[in-house]
């Protein structure tokens, strides 16, 4: 989950930078508009947080420029305008979002993970990957990164879906150690080595699992297993 946030406040864009981070995402941090133009237009990234009041190029003409050239990509718009006119401009001129400053960070974040649903859900999945797979009671969508038990959705974090899918897609093979901290390696925006932790996040994972009808049961050794718990039984 590639953001780039646009924010000319050195302060409210460190501690937001901060806190996405923590929630999963890998930030691309900007002062003005001229930058965040360019790198929308000419790099990847999955969404973007966009102040109206940038320097040297505003966001509202950042927003219209990307909003030409990408008009599917997610823009929330992050603003201390909170008059109707400028709501109204900027949802017109392509912004899929509109919050305005002060506002509560768990707003923000379930207002993003929104557009990232919306966004994935409209992009088709790569031929010969499929949309949708399912385990026992456990439902997998690895282009949406989301999963589900009896249509319960996860709360997953970057690492604990790497590593269900890593399981899953190895199912009732065993996967290693050496296997998680390579598919690790690749995860930002949470903190700590892998190590011990693979231990805590396998915890968790059963824990979040519970009613699935699957089990990761553990090979002395060797690594974990993903098995339907009639076979964990047997």
């Amino acid at each position: 989950m590639r953001l780039l946030l646009a924010e000319d406040d050195a302060l409210l864009a460190d501690a937001l930078s901060a806190q996405l981070r923590q929630a999963g995402f890998e930030v691309e941090h900007v002062e003005n508009g001229a930058v965040a133009e360019y790198l929308l237009l000419k790099q990847p990234f999955d969404l973007a947080i966009l102040d109206l009041g940038l320097p040297m190029l505003d966001g509202l003409s950042v927003l219209k420029r990307v909003h030409a050239a990408k008009p599917q990509f997610p823009v929330l718009v992050l603003t201390a305008l909170d008059d109707l006119e400028s709501r109204v401009t900027t949802l017109n001129a392509g912004a899929d979002d509109y919050l305005t400053k002060p506002f509560d960070f768990p707003e923000l974040e379930a207002r993003l993970r929104v557009l990232l649903r919306r966004s994935q859900a409209a992009q088709p999945a790569p031929a010969g990957v499929a949309a949708s797979s399912t385990l026992g009671r456990l439902v997998l969508e690895p282009q949406a990164r989301r999963a589900s038990v009896a249509g319960e959705p996860l709360e997953l974090s970057p690492r604990e879906w790497t590593l269900l899918e890593l399981l899953s897609t190895q199912r009732d093979q065993v996967v290693t150690k050496e296997q998680i901290n390579q598919a690790w390696s690749g995860e930002g925006g949470e903190a700590g080595g892998a190590g011990n932790s693979i231990e805590v996040y396998i915890h968790r994972l059963r824990r979040k699992l519970e009613g699935s009808g699957l089990n990761i049961r553990t090979v002395r050794g060797l690594g974990y297993l993903l098995e339907t718990s009639e076979a964990a039984r047997g």
